[in-house]
């Protein structure tokens, strides 16, 4: 991932998006995406090792990525050159022997979550599957793990999801750290960029483009039905970092018919949707769109790493549903493969909140004016959904007053969970529920729903 400090997402081409001509069959892909609402994205790989940000330690100008407070740093005296070394050879004491991707994907399912973004590649250019491209890769024998019979990561994994009928994110980051082709050991490292001139230098630049064509075309001809090619490493792009985006879709689409691309932070042809990191835009935006956030506070493992609250990822859910939007939610396995306690139970709770309310999430598009105080609204079909996000702050004797928008007269509005019908009058420009007691003393957002009419 990119650190939001680096890369602060930018909304204003999503009219250019929104009108780029796309072919009417990828209009109904992303109309089946966007009904999928709740994914989830899995930050793994020798890494989880170190309580370190992943990959982005080893850029020279990303200072922030090596924090005085950073043990690991601490421990190599805050010699890069000495801290690097020991990062890239963290392959070769990575023994994820609990790995268990049925145990992984049904957590997931269990959570409520319909998709899964999983790292195949990073940065720093560790691939978790099985490539003829590089010797650092989880199946070469530097690894230790790659006696297991799951030692192919990316393909237990993509198999295990898809048997709990959980769709595929194939994440792949376009950059590559260890790759001679891009940082070249001729020359010293600066930056995220190639520490060379691409445009001076075509040759070297082209088997670095050959180089990501054939890792793309494995991932997409031995790993199974995939849904989403989910390319980072936005800074690869034209002039300097042209990769040649349309040769890489052609090919991926021949192979996976009915994939969709998202080129982050690129725009242009390959975004087809936006991918805003570590936020929620303040409006519903013209195209398709998924917010990536994390759970705790970083995307990989990190041993003191603490969970959002159950509350706040129902509010993100509510929040993203009512602006037309998916969140995909990010956790990170330990280094052994195992998901973290403190990680389960949260995913077990919002799954709980899921099962009950998730009709006001799936399948839903933005209903105007989107909220009220604390309610996000949403609609399906013929039915409107407010998610009331903070019941207990209700007006007193548990009521909520929503504005901007009226059932009905003499429509029925139910408290969703339970099917309860309750009594509600006009007021102003909107109108006011009597909650029962059980839902004005929830702890957790309650849904109401009601035939929606049009004005």
């Amino acid at each position: 991932m990119t650190d939001a400090r680096a890369d602060i997402i930018d909304h204003s081409d999503a009219a250019d998006l929104a009108s780029s001509g796309r072919p009417a069959w990828l209009h109904d892909r992303l109309e089946w995406f966007m009904d999928q609402r709740f994914g989830c994205i899995i930050h793994w790989g020798p890494y989880s090792q170190w309580d370190c940000i992943e990959s982005w330690p080893l850029v020279p100008a990303d200072t922030w990525a090596r924090p005085g407070t950073l043990k690991e740093w601490i421990e190599r005296g805050k010699d890069l050159e000495r801290f690097s070394r020991d990062y890239r050879a963290l392959n070769r004491t990575f023994n994820p022997v609990d790995f268990d991707p049925d145990a992984w994907a049904s957590l997931v399912k269990d959570a409520g979550m319909r998709y899964v973004a999983l790292t195949t590649k990073h940065h720093d250019g560790f691939c978790m599957f099985d490539t003829a491209t590089t010797d650092y890769r989880i199946t070469h024998p530097d690894c230790p793990f790659h006696t297991n019979p799951r030692a192919n990561i990316v393909k237990e994994a993509f198999a295990a999801f898809r048997r709990q009928s959980l769709a595929i994110s194939c994440y792949f980051s376009k950059s590559d750290w260890t790759s001679p082709w891009y940082w070249s050991p001729d020359f010293p490292i600066k930056d995220r960029h190639p520490n060379y001139d691409t445009l001076a230098d075509p040759e070297r630049w082209e088997k670095f483009v050959s180089f990501v064509h054939q890792q793309i075309e494995e991932l997409m001809t031995g790993y199974g039905p995939i849904d989403v090619l989910w390319l980072d490493g936005g800074q690869v792009r034209p002039p300097k970092q042209d990769i040649r985006m349309a040769e890489i879709a052609a090919r991926a689409r021949r192979h996976q018919p009915g994939l969709i691309i998202a080129d982050r932070t690129v725009g242009g042809g390959y975004e087809d949707f936006i991918t805003p990191e570590q936020q929620i835009p303040d409006e519903p935006l013209a195209v398709p769109w998924e917010s990536c956030i994390t759970l705790g506070r970083s995307w990989k493992y990190v041993s003191t790493d603490t969970a959002k609250s159950t509350p706040e990822v129902i509010r993100m859910l509510a929040e993203t549903a009512a602006k037309g939007g998916n969140l995909l939610l990010g956790i990170g396995p330990d280094p052994l493969g195992r998901i973290p306690d403190s990680v389960a139970g949260r995913l077990a709770e919002i799954g709980q909140w899921m099962r009950a309310n998730g009709e006001a999430i799936y399948g839903t598009r933005p209903l105007p004016p989107y909220q009220s105080g604390s309610a996000r609204f949403t609609r399906k079909g013929d039915r409107a959904y407010a998610i009331v996000l903070e019941p207990l702050s209700a007006a007193p004797g548990g009521r909520v007053t929503l504005r901007g928008i009226r059932p009905a007269e003499g429509t029925s509005v139910t408290w969703l969970s339970s099917g309860q019908s309750l009594s509600w009058v006009t007021e102003d420009d909107g109108f006011v529920v009597d909650l029962p007691a059980p839902a004005a003393a929830a702890t957790d957002a309650i849904v109401l729903s009601w035939p929606l009419h049009e004005a």
